[in-house]
């Protein structure tokens, strides 16, 4: 199998690369900018392009038998600030790549949804996926509406998709901009001897995946003949606060976080149910939350040492 990978070279994507590529799949990674972390991979081809170029778009389908498409140019924390931006970004570059797809004849695509966001404020607990869409940020809304166009792509013109909700993702290779990722903006933090922030009081409850996980339930879902949409998380929660107990334990010594405002887009928990993922694609997590924040720590103390 030839596969497109959208975003190949983000933090995300570099895993996936690397599962697939054990798989022994051949691979085109599009993005936009190389990886941050390290140099590009033997036996991987690069595309350096934007999504909204159609015609290398659609050069870069060639010979391709499946599409993961991972990347975004908003997170939750920004997506509201400029919606116009992220409709633009993503929800009409999403249209425009599903109609090259057709005139390509790629009929499967492996999507990065967001668990996170497309709820909303969750009406049960855990989260399944019959759960109603109820986003309060311009980026769920977004993820919804791409959900909906795979649906009616797969029901008008065949398309094989698997949409993949992931909760709050975290690993090696996660960037240190401070925008998205609890964990790796932490971890990096108290890496370089800074102070760490937090939204609220500590108490909203999240559901966080190892990148590790993640991206073989991505070749799972890649792998399979399945449509639809699945969860992906740990199925676990653990809130802020606790998070930062074992980020202490991790690291050694005590953490006195700056308490922050809350945010209004912050839902106060969200956990999923991932017994879909493990019914249908046979997939489930590896790496528990001490072991994953041990593996970044030693990730994160080598780059800036």
């Amino acid at each position: 199998m030839k596969v497109l990978i959208i975003g190949g070279c983000g933090f995300i994507g570099s895993h996936v690369v690397d599962r697939l590529l054990a798989q022994g799949m051949s691979l085109r990674v599009l993005d936009r900018r190389a990886e941050q972390f390290r140099p590009p991979l033997p036996g991987v081809e690069y595309v350096m392009c934007d999504l909204a170029d159609t015609a290398q778009i659609y050069e870069a389908l060639a010979g391709v038998d499946a599409v993961v498409h991972l990347a975004s140019t908003t997170v939750p924390a920004t997506s509201n600030l400029d919606p116009v931006s992220d409709i633009q970004g993503n929800l009409i570059t999403m249209v425009r790549l599903l109609e090259v797809m057709r005139q390509a004849g790629v009929r499967k695509m492996v999507y990065l949804s967001s668990g996170g966001t497309v709820y909303g404020v969750p009406q049960s607990d855990p989260v399944r996926e019959d759960h109603p869409l109820n986003p309060i940020s311009s980026y769920g809304i977004v993820k919804v509406a791409i959900e909906n166009y795979l649906f009616m792509e797969h029901k008008l013109h065949g398309l094989d998709y698997v949409a993949l909700r992931a909760s709050n993702p975290y690993g090696p290779r996660q960037g240190h901009t401070g925008i998205q990722g609890l964990i790796g903006t932490h971890l990096w933090r108290l890496a370089r001897k800074e102070q760490i922030e937090v939204w609220g009081d500590g108490s909203v409850v999240r559901d966080f995946i190892h990148v590790g996980d993640l991206a073989e339930l991505c070749h799972r879902a890649l792998a399979s003949g399945v449509s639809g949409n699945f969860n992906a998380g740990s199925g676990e929660g653990a809130s802020v606060a606790e998070v930062v107990q074992k980020i202490c334990t991790t690291v050694g010594g005590d953490v006195t976080p700056i308490y922050k405002p809350g945010r209004n887009f912050d839902v106060p928990r969200v956990v999923l149910d991932v017994s879909k993922a493990k019914r249908e694609l046979g997939w489930q997590k590896t790496i528990c939350l001490d072991q994953g924040i041990a593996d970044t720590w030693a990730w994160v103390q080598e780059q800036v040492g």
